[in-house]
């Protein structure tokens, strides 16, 4: 287990977070949330030890294999898609390599020295029979197609591949490698939505210790059994998915709010007392004991988790035929010497004021119907047909590198041909976007990646268009992000298409969907989940077989039991006790940090014994957990 006491972390002036203590282990599959900029990665990247804290530690034993995703990777080049995976299993190809050379040299030798080799042999095999090597190809297999691969592009050279496609290999290797604790950073950015829902399945039993950066509220909610967010220099653990976090978090803010106003209260009794008997000699030591006190007092500060919702007014475009754009037995593809199609026999109507989300897997035509949509592909056959009086924007992933680092945010906003027109106040509508007073100011180089692609999105929103096509607007944004993106196109005037790896941000916009799946593309009234969860991503998949060891032959009508069953099922009592008694840990947590408990010692006195013997089961029973969990592996 990875522990943590009292780090902190600065950049100059500002400080990004402060006396952080934590815990990662095996069952603990951790989300951490928080604004852009906040130090989430810093915070990861202490934790796995790229950087080193400014004060505190990071305790991690010295057999603590840690597998890390950050979001930007190094270029590989000189292997296989395949061959790269496989680096995941060294140990597992270590031993394959062993054996293949004590079997050359056994056929070049005899006598007492071919004995040894073929111990050496014998002890090499029953290694690599134990880490189920025979089954570790078909396994490295089974994750690239869950992760979206075609056969076909296991052999394909690492050097062929996007950057998308490239942190899909490292994903893919990391999860073959299974280390005791696996640190990601956005995994779900660059996936589609079969891919999310895959990755899902494989994380939501994950046995070990888990912590990962997400946005995606359905990716967090189906994996976390903890929250931590990072807010307000502050770390906070939340028990539970994401729902239970939304709920727990709302509550600690309305006992702030309800702390700090009777604080207010309490503060502005003992200024008027001071007022009124400053002059007052009777009164002096009265007066001087409440100053000091006011002086000393810790004042209950509110944890404002973001930025409040804004309300976004657009410019009215002009009215666009009810028929936005239409296909007629469309076929389309690339003319890049093999004469691929993409898409056959394609037929379906976008109609005025929709907003259609185009689910499926990458590689299957997505992108290519809006290339289609903008003129930027000709069909192989059939007919595409905008309507008349359609005038559109549009956004891509590579729409924030476009932007011009020497201008300010301000200044980038007014190269939008037409923005300002109206008597538009160009500050308050990039205030919808976050960048509210002097952040209007600050040069485009200095925002971070998801400040880049907010702004990106405010320019492509701030036309007065009447149809928008976004292909992944979502990718880098944070959560209060992804809100204002909701809150945008829920407000919007116009027609949308939208691409999207966000099921969350679909349910909430979108009102039909466009599958495109295996060279077709078909609309679907609604956002049914039979759609959104295909059913051959949503079953379970079936478990590669392992070579079973020999056993001895049962007794009629006698049962072969798994010896370890009845450990198992203690192990999970375990987990569910230990997990209640964190909650009642936490409980007891929130009991003390009330100020009106402090007025009534004998309170005080049961809160705090409350607390130590709560404290006091907690660690008890993750001590039990530990060990069944060390015997059931052992």
């Amino acid at each position: 287990m990875l522990t943590t006491s009292g780090l902190s972390r600065s950049f100059g002036a500002r400080t990004l977070f402060e006396d952080v203590s934590l815990r990662l282990g095996a069952g603990r599959r951790i989300a951490l949330v928080g604004s852009n900029g906040t130090g989430k990665t810093t915070l990861i990247e202490v934790l796995v030890g790229r950087q080193e804290p400014d004060s505190g530690a990071v305790h991690r034993p010295k057999d603590l294999r840690i597998g890390y995703l950050p979001q930007e990777l190094p270029t590989e080049t000189g292997r296989t898609v395949f061959q790269q995976v496989m680096l995941g299993a060294e140990a597992v190809t270590g031993l394959a390599h062993q054996i293949e050379a004590l079997g050359h040299r056994l056929a070049e030798t005899s006598g007492a020295q071919a004995e040894r080799l073929l111990a050496d042999y014998g002890e090499a095999q029953s290694r690599f029979e134990q880490l189920g090597g025979y089954a570790v190809e078909a396994e490295a297999h089974r994750i690239l197609s869950g992760l979206g691969f075609d056969p076909a592009d296991h052999d394909r050279p690492m050097g062929e591949m996007s950057g998308g496609w490239r942190m899909r290999v490292a994903l893919a290797r990391l999860l073959l490698s299974a280390p005791d604790l696996l640190v990601m950073d956005e995994p779900t950015n660059h996936l589609d939505v079969d891919s999310v829902a895959w990755l899902e399945q494989q994380l939501a039993t994950w046995p070990r210790g888990l912590l990962f950066v997400s946005h995606d509220r359905d990716f967090i909610d189906a994996v976390a059994n903890r929250i931590l967010e990072l807010s307000g220099n502050r770390v906070t653990e939340y028990i539970g998915g994401f729902a239970e976090f939304v709920l727990a978090r709302e509550e600690r803010l309305a006992a702030q709010r309800a702390a700090a106003a009777q604080q207010s209260r309490r503060v502005a009794h003992t200024e008027r007392f001071i007022e009124r008997f400053r002059y007052k000699a009777t009164k002096a030591r009265q007066v001087q004991s409440r100053v000091k006190a006011l002086e000393k007092l810790d004042r209950i500060v509110i944890d404002q988790p973001g930025d409040p919702r804004a309300r976004f007014g657009f410019p009215a475009p002009r009215r666009s035929s009810r028929i936005v754009a239409e296909f007629d037995g469309v076929t389309a593809g690339y003319d890049d010497g093999d004469g691929k199609v993409v898409l056959s026999d394609v037929s379906f109507t976008v109609e005025r004021g929709r907003t259609i989300a185009l689910v499926g897997p990458n590689g299957a035509g997505k992108t290519t119907l809006v290339k289609l949509m903008t003129d930027r592909l000709a069909p192989l056959s059939g007919r595409v047909t905008i309507g008349t009086n359609v005038d559109l924007s549009t956004f891509d992933q590579l729409q924030a590198e476009v932007l011009d680092d020497r201008r300010t945010v301000l200044e980038e906003a007014r190269t939008v041909p037409g923005v300002e027109q109206g008597n538009r106040n160009l500050r308050t509508y990039l205030a919808s976007f976050g960048f509210r007073g002097d952040a209007v100011d600050r040069l485009v180089g200095d925002l971070s990646g998801g400040e880049q692609t907010r702004l990106a999105l405010a320019k492509a929103l701030a036309v007065p268009v009447n149809l928008l096509l976004l292909d992944e607007p979502t990718n880098h944004l944070d959560l209060p992000s992804c809100d204002v993106l909701e809150d945008a196109l829920l407000a919007y005037p116009g027609t949308v298409m939208l691409i999207t790896h966000d099921r969350h941000l679909i349910r909430s916009v979108a009102d039909a969907l466009v599958e495109v799946r295996d060279g077709r593309a078909v609309l679907h009234e609604g956002v049914p989940d039979r759609v959104l969860y295909p059913a051959q991503v949503v079953s379970k998949p079936k478990p590669v077989p392992e070579p079973k060891p020999a056993s001895r032959p049962t007794k009629k009508g006698q049962k072969n039991k798994d010896p370890n069953q009845a450990l198992r099922r203690r192990l999970e009592r375990a987990e569910r006790t230990w997990e209640e008694a964190e909650a009642e840990v936490l409980a007891t947590q929130a009991v003390l940090a009330d100020p009106d408990l402090y007025s009534d010692q004998e309170a005080v006195n049961a809160a705090v014994a409350a607390h130590d013997v709560a404290r006091d089961r907690a660690a008890g029973l993750m001590t039990e957990w530990e060990t069944l969990s060390a015997r059931l592996g052992g």
